[in-house]
């Protein structure tokens, strides 16, 4: 006898970040008039990486050739861009400036113009006196300027991924189980007690993508390690015309204390990195020790803590001392001082952590029966999201397609 079964959606997007939505998007214009239902645990879009960045559209330049980043990357930031004209959503392309201030920074802001003309992104090179012509206040030995990095609104534009796609979208929708069933589809359990059930399952959760894919029944074989991006607001924005960054240490993926230009006028300074204790942890006093835990019964982050300690300290003193935080703008900005800076909102990076310790640096997406994964997807993927999307969509469907 067969079973039949009422599905609500065809599709089932869990996490109404830019990626979910994008992906629910991408779903609807690859295949017009599949059913997708998005859920959202916030009451509202966006609340977590895509709305606490610095709204900057990468151009790709720092990631390895050929892998999804640099590809997703620069296709991604001029459809970014287009995408924003289209819809009146506040951008801008600015290019920015990487900056080297030591000389053994020297052969590392070399092989970023290598990289970028491998990734197909122009490059100016600078000497120490052309550096003030992009930006009078910044100190350095050479620069690059990168013509293609902008800016843009994150939040505005997931709104409008979300009502261009038609999709469903359910917010206040926490998942807290999941049922699946490899040749029907599976059934997501909300914390409201709504069940919903879908033909696919698509998991967009961010800081909880791990654990929804071990709900739904696949080991990710990664464990998500929040990482706390703190940020302060230069007091005095004139300091600065647009985008200014270090030259990054290629051991990390994170890109060190940098200066941006948003697109409200104000300028971000930071972030700095620091494990986080909980996922949503924004500040040291939020903890959570659940999620504490699991994040240290990780072999892989006692690996990673032992691989990189050193590094981590000095973004541990620059979070706890506003004086080893500014001596670290100083490097690029030397008019800067302690009173020029404001806290601001934290971010927190959802990064991915191997067993072996190693900081997973590229975007990973896998499949398991009924469901697609992305277990990881951070900075660069608001400026990726579109690409991204259509890659999880066209898995989605694929599946969707498979008896």
């Amino acid at each position: 006898m067969v079973q039949v079964v009422a599905y609500d959606c065809d599709v089932l997007v869990v996490g109404g970040g830019i990626v979910g939505l994008s992906t629910a998007y991408a779903i609807t214009r690859a295949a017009p008039g599949t059913r997708v239902t998005v859920l959202e645990k916030e009451p509202g879009p966006a609340r977590h990486q895509t709305g606490r960045n610095s709204g900057v559209i990468h151009s790709g330049i720092y990631y390895r050739p050929g892998s999804l980043k640099a590809r997703y990357a620069v296709r991604g930031a001029a459809e970014m861009t287009k995408f924003c004209a289209e819809y009146g959503i506040p951008h801008a392309v600015t290019g920015k400036l990487i900056v080297a201030t030591e000389r053994e920074e020297l052969p590392r802001l070399h092989a970023l113009v290598q990289r970028g003309r491998e990734n197909g992104i122009p490059v100016r090179e600078l000497g120490a006196a052309q550096i003030a012509e992009y930006e009078p206040e910044v100190r350095g030995l050479a620069a690059i300027h990168v013509g293609t990095t902008g800016i843009c609104d994150y939040t505005a534009v997931a709104r409008r991924l979300g009502a261009a796609s038609g999709a469903e979208i359910r917010y206040g929708a926490e998942v807290v189980r999941v049922d699946r069933r490899a040749g029907l589809g599976v059934a997501v359990l909300t914390a409201r007690g709504d069940v919903v059930r879908g033909r696919v399952l698509v998991n967009c959760a961010g800081l909880y993508c791990d654990e929804i894919a071990r709900l739904t029944g696949d080991e990710p074989g990664v464990r998500i390690v929040p990482f706390r991006g703190e940020y302060y607001e230069l007091a005095r924005p004139e300091l600065v015309r647009g985008l200014v960054y270090p030259v990054p240490d290629p051991a990390f993926p994170f890109l060190g204390v940098h200066l941006t230009r948003g697109i409200d006028g104000g300028v971000h300074v930071g972030p700095n990195a620091v494990p986080a204790l909980a996922r949503e942890g924004y500040g040291w006093g939020v903890v959570r020790p659940r999620e504490a835990l699991v994040t240290a019964a990780w072999p892989g982050a006692w690996r990673m803590g032992r691989r990189h300690w050193r590094y981590g300290a000095g973004e541990l003193r620059r979070s706890l001392s506003k004086g080893a935080f500014v001596t670290a703008v100083r490097r690029l900005l030397p008019a800067v001082g302690e009173g020029d800076l404001v806290r601001a909102a934290a971010g927190v990076r959802a990064q991915a952590v191997a067993r072996d310790g190693g900081l997973v640096d590229d975007f990973l997406i896998r499949e398991g029966a009924r469901a697609v994964h992305v277990l990881n997807a951070p900075s660069p993927a608001a400026t990726a999201s579109l690409p991204i999307g259509r890659e999880v969509a066209r898995r989605a469907l694929d599946v969707l397609g498979t008896p």
